[in-house]
Order: structure tokens, then C-alpha cells, then sequence
């Protein structure tokens, strides 16, 4: 059951339940037998974000002598690492089991997933072949007992940690320890050749076990074994303050640090020797406070994302076809398109195509002379960037946002920038104090009856790759009173201390906490006096108390709420005199929600707005965000009807309730799994 102090569930113990939820999604039966496997993948790599982040930095307080109450729902720091480790023992022992079903299941359908000790002869060859062929010159290995220093492990690695037992010089038998680094750059399941209509798959760890006698030859050993180690490192970034170097030299100073920070988590195979184990903690310095968790034969299991699909379509979800927008030409002018009208995509049902489109006739317009964006993450190879670079080219003045403090993509918006900044790229590197998360473009074109701009907004990043699983809203628009907002939204970006005053837009840190009570403030009224009165929100995540507060005052005076949370949830609903006019579920299946939207009674005539911004204290006061009204009439119905088809779902809808158990949601009608209703809405759209 999950905690919390009468009003507020702790964040981190709420983040947890929620990748509780991507773990049901990989014991869930109907879920494809390959994808629950990549379930198992994406639970593993939440974890480890976790631990770098969340876990780090409750760590720092303990470490800096605080409770940490007041920042941690009530909840004393020391105390919440204990819960926390007690919390992912836990799941990593269902997860274990979850992995043993699967891996029953694909027996089933002819797929076996074997260790080094159940080769057959037939394959031993192969397997001594590859290692001497693909692994063994990729090896790291180190002989720890002679070492003064012990090695910097890699948080993003796992190791095989070898006990060897031998006879020395004076027949007297010593332990030596090792440690092999598992190589990055070699699948992690390596695919035996197919006999008849098994296939049969083997990890890269077990051939390096397979072939310790190749690696080891020069030590007369009498037993050998090897286990799996892994370690966490704490991911916060420590920004230097030397004002001689520049803003991208400090956050790659911070960046390389990252590779040597503290530990928070140290992983290993509980079939580990304790004395192995004992060894490794003391070289390693293995803290109290860390959290040191037990599991099993693998690690770094977030690699089961990319388990092979050995062309097995039936054991993989259906792939659907992007569509169109109705409407919106991805072959005639889009900037002609979009000055009539405004224009709503929603990847992956809508395909990506038409930012890049839409980029790439701006590059090429003669009359475009102007291109302004913000960029938080690119795809590793982004059109998007290629665009922006022949702009350039095409004689364009070309000004990008780059956000290098984009968590895990410093590194990647590092060498984006250098690259964009030799092509001529004029680059804005944030606000001090403040990341920049707005999703935002603005073009300028000449026309006969003078500039005109034209703009998107959007709640994701502009990622082609991730466009194909995250659920994202983009507005494509000529409105020039917003996109004049919008502008100043660059001036802010150049000139830090000057706030302007936005009517149109909800711009972070200003006015997002203060636009959004006023309008909650409306709807209290509003039901105080018995008109309609409702709010339906979907986000990410929901931290910020002062606007789980709100929420709770609307509730209250009788204001319905409906909440769809993807993450994390600080809010309790459904509690009599707090929170019972208050319904909150969850969604998780194929795609990643990812949109931010906010609809508003206001008395029969609905206020509705998309947005980069969770209701996090970090988005509302600590990061340049930017919400957007919708005006087009028919944009606001689609918004509406897809909140409506979400709140709809009996099959992959979870329910926060007071148990916070993850019940699924039992509602009556005919079943309903929203992202497949959603591609079917879009899909009659395109019909009518």
C-alpha cells in the first residue's frame, strides 16, 4: 500500500507504483509475448533512472544531515530510502518471476533462451567462434586482489564479478577476484543458428561464462564462477562556477563527472559466494545509505527492450500506419494551408511528418527570412536539425534554443549544438536558473500586406523517433496574437529580467501556477452558485501540493474533476470532506501518454489548452514552459472527445484510490482500450 501523510502521497513512493504499472503491463497475458519482454526492459531502465535521480538526490539530503519533510510529503528522508529499497526488493522478486513465465511461454512457441550449460554440441562451436571472433577483443577484464585502488565502475555497465579458487606456490589454496566488463557494443542476445523450427537465443554473459577457460588460461584454478554485479551512480549534475568557462564547457565538466559520482545502488546476483559479495562491498566502499538489492542471474535488464523479434510478427503488436491530418497536405503548401485555419497533430496516430515539412518549406521559402525554435531532445539522427542547418543555407536567420541540461541528452544536445553553431546556427543557451521545456516554433514570412508568422506548439519534443511511441499534441497555427506571445517568449530567452505579460498564453515560471488557479477559482465559483462547474486534466505527473490543494478546494465547493495521470500522483482522491469529487486513473499500454490538457467548464463554454508543463514544481516555477489556448472550435471538440475516449478505458485504465493498489479501472459499457479507439476516431475523421 502506498503512503501518504492524510493529503499527499510521497512522490518517489508514487513514482515506484507507477512503474508497478509497467510491470503489470509485462504480466498481462494479452499483451504480445515479445513486448512483455520489452515491458520487463522499460521497468528495468525506469528503475535505474530512479536511482540516478529520485534516489540520489533523497540520498544528498540524508547525507547533508536534513529530514527533507517539508520538500518529501511528511515523509523523513531516512525513512523514505529504507521504504524505497524495501519497496524495489520487492518488485525485482516479481519481475524475476514475471521474467520465468515469459521465458515458459516463448519455449511454447519454439524459443528457447538458454545458459552456457545447456549447449548442445552442435552449438558450442558457433558460440567459442563468436566469442574469439565479436567479444573477446571488446574484453575489459581486471584482476582485482594485487590492485592498490579499485576500479571506477560504469553506471551504465554490468560486470561479471569472477571468484577463481587456486593453489599457490606453497600449495596453499587463495581466493583471486576479477571483473569483466560486459562489452556495450555487441548485442546482448546473440541468436544460435535455427534447427528446424526452434530458435534458440543465448546472452552475451553466458558466453562469456561459456568461455572463462579462454579468458583465464594463464591461472592453474580449481573451480571458477561468476556473477553479476551493477552499480548506480548519482546523475545530478554539479555545475562549476568558473566564470572563465562557457556554458557548454561547464555542462560537459558536469557530464564527465556524472562517470565517477557516488554510488546509490549497487545490484548483484544473489546466488553471489558471500564472501565475493563481502570482498566487492568493502573495495567498494558500499555505504548504509545505499541501497544494496539482491536479484538475479542478469542485470541491466532494461536491454530486453531490444530483444530480437526473430521475425515473429505474431508475438509483437501490430504496427499501425500513421495517418493524415484531415485537411493538411503533406504535398501542397502547408504555410498556405495553415494561414486559413488552425490545424491539430497527434503522433502516432497523426504521422510526424508535417513539422518536418512544415520546416522544410520554411527553409526553402524565399519570403521566409526569419526561423526560431526550442529544442529539449533531437532524434539521433534529426531531420529536424537538417532542416534547421539548409535554412541556414537558404540565407534564413535561424535561432535555436538548445536546452543542454536535457536529463541523459547533455551529451547528444552538446554535439547537436557544436554542429548546428558551425553551420551557421545562431544559438540561445537557456535562461540562468532555468531549463527551457517549451515546445515551441515561430517563422516569419514576407508578405504583401506585411510580416506574418506562423508557428507550432506542442507538448512533446520535436523526435522523430520518439513521435512513433509517445503520444504528443502539436497546434499548427497563423493566430497572430498568440504567435506575437510567442515571440516574446524568444525575447525572454535573450533578456532574462524583463517579464512580459502574456493574454493568450500560459507561460512558466510567471503565470502557469497563478493562470491556472485563476481558472480553477472560475469553476469553484461557478459551482458555489449551482451553474455546471468541471475540470478534466491530462498530464505526466502531478507533484506540486499548492495545486493539489486547489484541486482539493474545487472538490470541496462541488466541482467535478477528472484526472488521467500517466506517472506519478501526490493527489489522493475520492476521500469525504478532501477529494471526493475527485476521480484520477492511469493509463498504460502500447504508447507512452504523453500529452498535456486542460479543459475548463466556464460555464457551458469550454476553456480548453495544451501544454509542455506538468503540474510539477520544477515546470511551474523552475523552467520556461508554454501553454496554449485552443480557439478553432473544432480542434477543442477533438481535444475533448479524445480526453473523453481515455477516460472511456476498461482495459488498460488504472485506478488511484485511497488503496493506491493499481486495481484496473471496472466500468460498465463494452470494452474499451483508448489508444486503439483513438487511431479508430482519427481513422473515421478521415471517412466523414
Amino acid at each position: 500500500m502506498m503512503k501518504f501523510n492524510n493529503q499527499y502521497v510521497n512522490r518517489e513512493i508514487s513514482w515506484l507504483w507507477f512503474n508497478e504499472r509497467v510491470l503489470q503491463e509485462s504480466a498481462d497475458k494479452k499483451v504480445p509475448l515479445i513486448e512483455r519482454l520489452r515491458f520487463l526492459g522499460i521497468f528495468s531502465n525506469n528503475l535505474d533512472e530512479f536511482f540516478k535521480v529520485r534516489y540520489a538526490t533523497v540520498k544528498r539530503i540524508v547525507e547533508a544531515g536534513k529530514t527533507g519533510k517539508s520538500v518529501l510529503g511528511g515523509e523523513k528522508a531516512k525513512d523514505l530510502l529504507e521504504e524505497i529499497t524495501k519497496i524495489v526488493i520487492d518488485q525485482q522478486t516479481k519481475s524475476l518471476a514475471i521474467l520465468k513465465q515469459i521465458e515458459d511461454e516463448l519455449e511454447k512457441q519454439n524459443i528457447f533462451i538458454i545458459k552456457e550449460t545447456e549447449l548442445k554440441e552442435s552449438q558450442k562451436s558457433f558460440v567459442k567462434t563468436y566469442f574469439l571472433q565479436n567479444i573477446s577483443p571488446q574484453l575489459m577484464t581486471i584482476i582485482l586482489n594485487d590492485l592498490t585502488r579499485f576500479p571506477t565502475l560504469k553506471d551504465t555497465a554490468a560486470y561479471l564479478a569472477v571468484r577463481m579458487l587456486i593453489k599457490n606456490e606453497l600449495g596453499k589454496k587463495e581466493k583471486r577476484y576479477a571483473l569483466i566488463e560486459i562489452p556495450k557494443g555487441i548485442d546482448r542476445f546473440v541468436v544460435l543458428p535455427q534447427e528446424g523450427e526452434k530458435n534458440y537465443i543465448i546472452i552475451l554473459d553466458d558466453v562469456i561464462r561459456y568461455c572463462l577457460d579462454n579468458i583465464f588460461t594463464m591461472f592453474d584454478y580449481e573451480s571458477i564462477s561468476a556473477h553479476m554485479i551493477k552499480i548506480t551512480r548519482d546523475a545530478e549534475l554539479d555545475m562549476d562556477n568558473d566564470l572563465s568557462k562557457s556554458f557548454i564547457e561547464k555542462i560537459s565538466t558536469s557530464v564527465e563527472h556524472r562517470k565517477i559520482s557516488d554510488p546509490v545502488r549497487f545490484v548483484y546476483d544473489k546466488r553471489i559466494g558471500k564472501d565475493t559479495l563481502a570482498f566487492l562491498k568493502e573495495k567498494m566502499n558500499i555505504e548504509d545509505t545505499d541501497s544494496v538489492i539482491p536479484g538475479g542471474r542478469y542485470h541491466n535488464r532494461r536491454d530486453y527492450m531490444g530483444f530480437p523479434s526473430l521475425g515473429r510478427q505474431d508475438l509483437l503488436y501490430d504496427k499501425i500506419k500513421p495517418l493524415p491530418v484531415k485537411g493538411l497536405s503533406v504535398e501542397g503548401s502547408i504555410l498556405e494551408d495553415i494561414s486559413k485555419k488552425d490545424y491539430l497533430q497527434y503522433t502516432p496516430y497523426h504521422t510526424f511528418s508535417y513539422i518536418i515539412k512544415f520546416l522544410r518549406e520554411a527553409a526553402l521559402d524565399p519570403k521566409v527570412k526569419t526561423i526560431k525554435i526550442t529544442v529539449y531532445r533531437l532524434a539521433n539522427d534529426s531531420q529536424v536539425a537538417a532542416c534547421l542547418i539548409n535554412a541556414v543555407k537558404n540565407g534564413k536567420q535561424v535561432t535555436v534554443q538548445i536546452e543542454l541540461q536535457a536529463r541523459f541528452d547533455e551529451q547528444a544536445n552538446i554535439e547537436y549544438a557544436e554542429q548546428l553553431q558551425a553551420e551557421g546556427v545562431r544559438l540561445i543557451f537557456g535562461v540562468p536558473g532555468l531549463k527551457v521545456h517549451s515546445k515551441i516554433c515561430l517563422i516569419e514570412r514576407e508578405e504583401p500586406e506585411g510580416v506574418k508568422r506562423y508557428g507550432f506548439i506542442s507538448t512533446g519534443n520535436f523526435n522523430e523517433s520518439t513521435a512513433r511511441i509517445y503520444t504528443d499534441y502539436t497546434l499548427f497555427t497563423a493566430h497572430d496574437a498568440i504567435l506575437k506571445e510567442l515571440n516574446k517568449v524568444f525575447d525572454f530567452f535573450e533578456t532574462t529580467y524583463k517579464i512580459n505579460k502574456y493574454k493568450h498564453l500560459i507561460v512558466s515560471p510567471h503565470y502557469t501556477k497563478s493562470t491556472f488557479a485563476k481558472l480553477i477559482d472560475n469553476e469553484i465559483a461557478n459551482a458555489i452558485v449551482g451553474k455546471e462547474a468541471y475540470i478534466k486534466i491530462k498530464m505526466n505527473s502531478f507533484t506540486s501540493y499548492k495545486m493539489v490543494d486547489k484541486l482539493y478546494e474545487a472538490s470541496r465547493a462541488g466541482v467535478k474533476i477528472q484526472l488521467i495521470i500517466r506517472g506519478i500522483c501526490c493527489l489522493v482522491p475520492g476521500v469525504k470532506g478532501m477529494s471526493e469529487n475527485i476521480e484520477a486513473i492511469s493509463i498504460v499500454d502500447k504508447f507512452l501518454e504523453h500529452t498535456r490538457l486542460f479543459v475548463f467548464a466556464n460555464e457551458g463554454n469550454p476553456k480548453v489548452y495544451i501544454s509542455s508543463a506538468d503540474w510539477m514544481t520544477r515546470n511551474l516555477d523552475y523552467r520556461v514552459e508554454v501553454g496554449c489556448p485552443i480557439y478553432d472550435q473544432d480542434i477543442k471538440e477533438e481535444l475533448m472527445d479524445t480526453f473523453e475516449i481515455c477516460w472511456s478505458d476498461n482495459l488498460k485504465a488504472r485506478v488511484f484510490s485511497e488503496k493506491q493498489d493499481n486495481a484496473y479501472r471496472k466500468i460498465k459499457g463494452p470494452e474499451s482500450r483508448s489508444q486503439f479507439a483513438t487511431y479508430d476516431y482519427y481513422l473515421k475523421k478521415l471517412k466523414e
